[in-house]
């Protein structure tokens, strides 16, 4: 299992967010306490519903990258397959 992860949460309001951490415990810990991404704050308590895992921190960063590009269907598809 890889050291980088790409990771998507359900925030309160019921939108997605997408990102990369090296910890996915910890990042979640920190969105939860209104230390994580800006988008996050406020949007709390946050779910942790996908993640990923990569040997590579820029194999993450493209996935990442990816995920964020799509619609807001496919990113529900995806966390719920």
């Amino acid at each position: 299992m890889g050291e980088h992860h790409v990771y998507v949460l359900r925030c309160a309001d019921d939108s997605l967010y997408t990102g990369y951490t090296t910890d996915v415990a910890r990042r979640v810990a920190e969105h939860d306490a209104g230390e994580g991404a800006k988008y996050t704050r406020g949007r709390t308590p946050v779910e942790l519903v996908y993640t990923e895992s990569f040997e590579s921190r820029s194999a993450a960063m493209s996935r990442e990258y990816e995920i964020k590009q799509l619609s807001r269907p496919q990113k529900r598809r995806l966390v719920d397959d």
